[in-house]
């Protein structure tokens, strides 16, 4: 059985580098950044990548069925049992694509949707500061914030109920922030 940990957090949170140093101290741990699978996408000049780079470029979530596709396509094919995805889901439309899948799949389990909590201008300060591509900087950053936003509450609620939704300080050390989601993985598995 697959056990699965989502991280959400805004853009700038910290959530994708999290997830990578915890998936390096542990060989047993497979993350998956769904930023890094489209931008994968887009660099292999494929004409899907040219489709989600549109999407990436404006700041807008990649449609639905290309998102599932990569992250179902991800989990299947992990070499580990446990999973982390960071970056997922970005909307409500994502999460009920994502549990309608999961209640029907008994080789995957969802364990935790791990939120990485930071203030808008924490966030701003960090996405404009790295400008790592076309997609950081302040018009951008704005919509990207706003579609985080505007599903948040009811993506919190939603795994609130179920009683796996699990919130992290991410204005803290990255080594605080590390050691706390790490713990809290490994508790669960």
């Amino acid at each position: 059985m697959k056990k699965l940990f989502l991280i959400i957090g805004a853009p700038g949170s910290g959530k994708t580098t999290d997830a990578e140093l915890i998936s390096k101290k542990h060989i047993n741990i497979t993350h998956y950044s769904t930023g890094d699978m489209f931008r994968a996408e887009v660099a292999s000049g494929s004409q899907r990548g040219e489709l989600i780079d549109t999407f990436i470029k404006a700041g807008n979530i990649v449609p639905i069925d290309i998102a599932i596709e990569t992250i179902l396509k991800a989990i299947k094919n992990a070499p580990t049992d446990i999973i982390v995805i960071d970056g997922y889901p970005r909307s409500l439309e994502q999460m009920i694509e994502l549990d309608k899948y999961l209640v029907n799949e008994n080789e995957v389990e969802l364990i935790s949707c791990i939120e990485v909590v930071v203030s808008e201008k924490v966030a701003r300060d960090r996405v404009l500061g790295r400008a790592r591509g076309a997609d950081d900087n302040v018009e951008v950053f704005n919509n990207r914030m706003r579609v985080y936003t505007e599903s948040l509450e009811q993506i919190q609620a939603f795994y609130e109920e179920k009683g796996i939704l699990k919130k992290i300080n991410g204005e803290r050390t990255i080594e605080e922030i590390v050691n706390e989601m790490d713990s809290f993985i490994l508790s669960k598995i």
